[in-house]
């Protein structure tokens, strides 16, 4: 499913895009309309030359010619001026190629006189394109374009008893300015004010949460010395997550007390059955020597007397080393840390059990040991007891011409230490309960020897666990590689 924070950075994503697509169907439409206005103001130009040419056509109809003077000119302008009355912004006039102009008019100028005067700027291209368009003998236009405007002047032959003459209309059509522009500009303006607006409060809020959800998940995370317990959140400032903060916070008191009742419940519940187990195994060895004394007794000639003797005794040895295993699991005793060579300490262990290996049938072996360096720290002490118990569990529940493995190895910042057996597994009853004490699945066992392996991990800041039950059990104790 896709988190709130993928979904707010795609609308940001299509803000921007549509704000982007939006600015650009604007500026092509106003592209649009500007050229739809050049091409028209085009047109205009070429229609007020032909009728400039009509008009002249008209005026000459009839006159076999005369000199060029005042009195013509002024006839001519007043050709140029019927002719262009009817073109808005179009300027225009007759033009001989000797004496340049005879005729200008401008009858739409919006200025406060008419004007009369050619316009200076453009007095070289009028001549161009007039000069063009004679030498030619069919209409001639040119396109100057500008920073805010684009200049249209056409120029078309007149034919008549004078020679070199030709009429020229003259435009401008503004591209970058005027009502189009301005309305294009605002429109621009208001959009970007808008949507992009939008795109960076959007952008802001979803850092601002992004970073107050952040912070929230990283006190969430932090388990400073082994912590289970929900840390206490603070308030982030933002409504809506300090409603979530304070449910939070009232859920995380609420499991923490659940827990400590739990806890206390456990603990009860493992209290009752060790002391279940304490006198289970306490009562056998005594109603074992009761026995043997009562049946010792009821002999008056104390034959039985020795024999009796004997089997308290060894009932006597069976309840030390109960005693022994009890205060050895239940007596919280701080590592002594020493560095280790792995080879050398895992070649002793194998050692010590060699012999009651080899007397049922079974082949003891050392695995190869990580040469990680430096070497790796814990009791060697304790550590030989958790192993003992390990390998001595081994040897009773693998039959004859089995193996058991002993070995190290490294991961990451851990050391694990593993022993392996060819034997039929752990019982399914016996599994989830299988390092509590006096679990057992031997009617000989106490059930404390992988409750001493437990307490012994503990004790390194690590832990055991059966890594696999069937076909073969495989125990393995975690500690840090380095303690700290």
């Amino acid at each position: 499913m896709r988190s709130l924070r993928s979904r707010l950075l795609a609308l940001w994503i299509m803000l921007v895009v549509s704000g982007i697509a939006t600015g650009y169907l604007l500026f092509e439409s106003f592209q649009q309309t500007a050229n739809a206005r050049l091409a028209r103001s085009e047109d205009l130009v070429a229609r007020a030359c032909r009728d400039l040419a009509d008009r002249y056509q008209f005026f000459v109809s009839g006159w076999s010619g005369g000199p060029i003077d005042d009195a013509l000119k002024r006839q001519l302008t007043t050709v140029a001026q019927a002719a262009l009355a009817g073109a808005p912004g179009v300027e225009g006039g007759i033009w001989q190629a000797d004496e340049g102009s005879l005729a200008y008019a401008f009858p739409t100028y919006e200025g406060s006189g008419p004007k009369t005067d050619l316009p200076a700027a453009e007095l070289n291209t009028i001549r161009e394109v007039n000069a063009e368009a004679l030498r030619s003998g069919r209409a001639v236009s040119i396109r100057q374009p500008g920073r805010s405007q684009v200049l249209i002047l056409q120029a078309c032959p007149l034919r008549g008893p004078l020679t070199g003459i030709t009429g020229w209309t003259m435009t401008r059509a503004f591209t970058a300015e005027g009502p189009a522009y301005n309305q294009l500009l605002a429109g621009l303006i208001l959009l970007a004010l808008t949507i992009f607006g939008s795109a960076a409060w959007l952008a802001r809020v979803l850092y601002v949460w992004s970073r107050k959800i952040n912070q929230i998940e990283t006190a969430l995370d932090d388990r400073r010395d082994g912590a289970i317990d929900l840390p206490k959140l603070a308030q982030t400032g933002a409504p809506e997550l300090d409603r979530l903060v304070d449910a939070l916070n009232s859920t995380g008191e609420r499991l923490s007390l659940e827990r400590r009742r739990a806890a206390a419940a456990e603990r009860l519940a493992a209290l009752g059955r060790m002391s279940a187990g304490l006198a289970h195994e306490i009562r056998n060895p005594i109603a074992a020597m009761r026995l043997k004394a009562e049946n010792a007794l009821a002999v008056p000639d104390g034959s039985r007397s020795e024999a009796a003797l004997t089997t308290i005794l060894q009932q006597v040895d069976r309840l030390d080393a109960l005693l022994r295993d009890l205060l050895e699991m239940t007596q919280a005793r701080e590592p002594r840390l020493a560095k280790v060579d792995l080879e050398t300490f895992l070649g002793q262990t194998v050692e010590s059990h060699r012999d009651l290996a080899a007397t049922r049938g079974i082949t003891l072996t050392v695995g190869t040991g990580p040469s990680s360096s430096p070497l790796p720290q814990f009791d060697p002490s304790q550590m030989q007891r958790a192993l003992d118990n390990l390998v001595i569990n081994a040897i009773q529940n693998t039959p004859a011409g089995g193996t058991i493995t002993v070995e190290a190895s490294r991961r990451d910042d851990s050391l694990l230490l593993r022993v392996t057996d060819t034997g039929p597994g752990i019982a399914q009853d016996v599994r989830e309960r299988l390092f509590e004490p006096f679990v057992t699945g031997r009617a000989d066992g106490t059930g404390l020897g992988l409750a001493i392996v437990r307490e012994i991990a503990r004790h390194h800041h690590g832990h055991v666990r059966l890594a696999r039950d069937i076909g073969g059990a495989i125990f393995e104790i975690e500690v840090p590689w380095r303690q700290s």
